[in-house]
């Protein structure tokens, strides 16, 4: 029999990745002698207590061990001695290059040898593959990492004080944020300058001989006549008293539409707040854990998506051929286009990764969603099914377009049937034009006479342009070059909780102290807050990823603009104090008669006498919610502790003193007839709260 061969500790390989979840992931993919352990992110980085640069000696950066890793440092270095090989295979990005030379430096890792792995994806395949071929930390990725990192350190340590001195003590200032903000801000700044423009919109509701009723849009004569006002829309109908509708003119078009491009990090980002009304974080949070593996019965942990940082739409020719394969077999030939989706990537994109799809075509969302959390399900199905709509063939259909005499006048009617479903047959584009909508009109002939069965005038106004979302503010800062993939979300989640910006709904609203800073910042640090200025930054720090600029130099030149910019706002400002502007409300302070302000705190907003210092006078801002008091049948309210966490309570307090954490709703209990509410916790149910009743059941998934 022969002997069984076992591998001592000594020869072990050892791969060292960022997180733990990664770790059992890749476990299972190699054998016995590797072993596989995690730095859980950073375990270097500049100093919390002191800027850490040294700008008088070239901006030499002075890096120190992360407080609270000193015992996994400890047990990093002994692992490290014992190995036989040592591998770094941090995340495949600028970040996870910089953390992988850090863990070199402190755990006396050759920098030199090829020890850097990388991994676009945690299947058995990418991680094999990426052992195979090892190379050296890549320097100019890792410099690219430090020229931000020390240039946003810049900025914070010597800007934020300066705001501290001029706004409010504790702001905190950051370069790509204080852009985000201004964006917020102008955005703003257009919806209040914006003057509403009168029209009106008239409609013909028409039936054709068989019944078929339809509805068709005023046009005007041979070119489009824009109604202003009511006068002219009277006058209009006015000539189209005893008007007979004929069909004057149709047209059929066969047309087809493309599907939409696999996912970047920007797009998943957008596409995952409007379908799924998940943010940036989130979306980010549940996509990490897509990457790094989930388990799955009986195939262990598994990594489901390719890495979620890029901004490239190229596929693989591997698994786009997959994915042609899977198209035909579950949809059949017509499905697939003649030639094969290749997507070209916007210039300026690093190109780094492919786009985001699933590792595995095999894993659909349906087979393996006990297996995922509801997140996890929602955000994977829609990253599968839009990756494999982006290889499926285009949707045909046929768009009719009819003109419909009325007198001198022309009214037009449109609709479309869709004749084959294409891509649409997995994945529904919901950007569609509306015009293209699967709207269907009564078969028409030329000359065809319609009844009319109502006329109508609609007054309309033009409406402002629409507020940011968390997406639509990712799609401005990519589409203005303003910071990258990894960026979007720190960014978002940075300038709500400072307090510049705040969201009402998904909406992202500026706060009075967003928009005194940005003023603050655009008449004295121009270049900081200036859009084309940043997105020349970012140009730069892909200059130094690509070996065509030296990180210490780039760092110089904005250094050198932002110290004259500090010295003159300084001198400007000097014994100068910007006050940021209460938001007054109609309460009033039941202690003296002033009105009450918005203030901000520590825990969120709260309402505050407008007569400060003489009355100190404060209250919660309270929220109207549904239902009624169960205790004494007064209004119930929506409060914040103060931690901030939300409540519930009786408008009547202090006279009535009934709270819950649980929310109102509008159901009655059908015992007592009292509010219902949501009880909060893992294990979500209706109860009624109502004294003596004990009504309560669970809430079916």
């Amino acid at each position: 029999m022969a002997k069984k061969e076992t591998v001592s500790a000594s020869a072990k390989k050892l791969i060292i990745v960022e997180s733990p979840t990664k770790v059992k992931t890749i476990k299972k993919y190699l054998g016995s002698g590797y072993e596989v352990t995690a730095s859980k992110g950073h375990i270097r980085d500049l100093p919390k207590s002191q800027l850490g640069v040294d700008i008088e000696n070239n901006f030499e950066p002075k890096y120190i061990p992360i407080r609270g890793k000193a015992e996994l440092i400890k047990e990093l270095k002994a692992k490290v001695k014992t190995a036989g090989k040592v591998y770094l295979a941090t995340d495949p990005d600028r970040e996870g290059e910089a953390i992988s030379w850090h863990l070199a430096h402190i755990l006396g890792i050759k920098t030199d040898e090829e020890n850097r792995v990388t991994f676009n994806e945690i299947t058995k395949e990418a991680v094999k593959k990426g052992l195979e071929n090892p190379r050296k930390i890549d320097m100019d990725l890792v410099d690219a990492y430090q020229a931000r990192r020390i240039l946003d350190r810049i900025v914070g340590y010597k800007l934020s004080p300066f705001l501290w001195r001029k706004v409010k003590k504790g702001l905190s200032a950051g370069r790509v944020q204080s852009v985000a903000t201004r964006l917020v801000v102008e955005k703003e700044e257009e919806i209040e300058a914006f003057i509403p423009k009168e029209y009106h919109v008239i409609s013909a509701l028409l039936k054709d001989d068989k019944n078929k009723e339809f509805a068709a849009k005023f046009h005007g004569k041979s070119k489009k006549i824009e109604i202003s006002d009511s006068k002219q829309a009277n006058d209009i109908l006015e000539k189209l008293n005893n008007a007979e509708y004929i069909v004057s003119d149709i047209k059929v078009s066969k047309k087809s539409r493309k599907p939409s491009p696999p996912f970047t990090t920007s797009t998943l980002q957008q596409e995952a707040l409007r379908r799924l009304n998940m943010s940036s974080k989130r979306t980010m949070s549940v996509a990490q854990e897509l990457y790094e593996g989930v388990n799955i019965k009986n195939d262990g942990m598994v990594g489901l998506i390719t890495y979620m940082r890029t901004d490239s739409l190229r596929i693989a020719d591997s698994e786009r051929e997959k994915a042609k394969d899977f198209i035909i077999e579950k949809y059949g030939s017509k499905f697939y286009p003649k030639t094969p989706r290749i997507y070209k990537t916007k210039s300026g994109a690093q190109d780094a990764h492919e786009a985001i799809r699933p590792t595995v075509i095999g894993y659909e969302p349906s087979k393996i969603k006990e297996d995922l959390s509801k997140d996890q399900y929602r955000l994977y199905k829609l990253i599968y099914e839009r990756f494999l709509a982006s290889q499926m063939a285009s949707m045909e259909y046929d768009l009719t377009n009819v003109d419909i005499k009325a007198n001198d006048y022309i009214f037009k009617a449109s609709g479309s049937v869709i004749t084959f479903p294409g891509f649409t047959a997995l994945y529904e584009d919901k950007k569609d034009d509306p015009e293209e909508e699967n709207i269907k009109l009564p078969k028409l002939e030329i000359g065809q006479k319609l009844e009319l069965l109502k006329l109508s005038s609609e007054q309309k106004f033009t409406q402002p342009p629409a507020r940011y979302t968390e997406g639509t503010l990712i799609k401005a800062l990519e589409e203005n070059g303003i910071g990258r993939p990894s960026t979007y979300a720190p960014t978002i989640t940075t300038i709500t909780q400072r307090g510049y910006v705040e969201k009402e709904g998904k909406n992202l609203v500026p706060t009075p102290l967003g928009k005194v800073t940005t003023e603050l910042m655009k008449d004295n640090f121009s270049n900081i807050v200036d859009i084309s200025f940043t997105a020349n930054m970012e140009n730069n720090l892909d200059k130094v990823e690509n070996g065509d600029e030296k990180f210490k130099g780039v760092i110089k030149d904005f250094y050198t603009l932002f110290e004259n910019e500090l010295t003159e706002a300084e001198k400007k400002l000097e014994g100068t104090f910007v006050k940021i502007p209460d938001e007054e409300t109609d309460e009033i302070c039941e202690l003296c008669g002033n009105k009450m302000v918005v203030k901000t705190g520590k825990f969120g907003k709260f309402l505050a006498c407008k007569g400060y210092p003489e009355c100190k006078n404060t209250r919660a801002i309270v929220v109207p919610t549904e239902g009624l008091c169960p205790k004494c049948g007064g209004n119930l309210v929506q409060r914040k502790s103060k931690t901030g966490k939300k409540y519930f309570s009786c408008q009547n307090y202090p006279k009535c003193d009934f709270m819950s954490w649980d929310e109102p709703i509008k159901e009655i209990c059908p015992v007592c007839q009292k509010t219902l509410f949501i009880k909060s916790g893992w294990q979500k149910k209706i109860v009624c709260h109502s004294e003596g009743c004990s009504y309560e059941r669970s809430i079916k998934k």
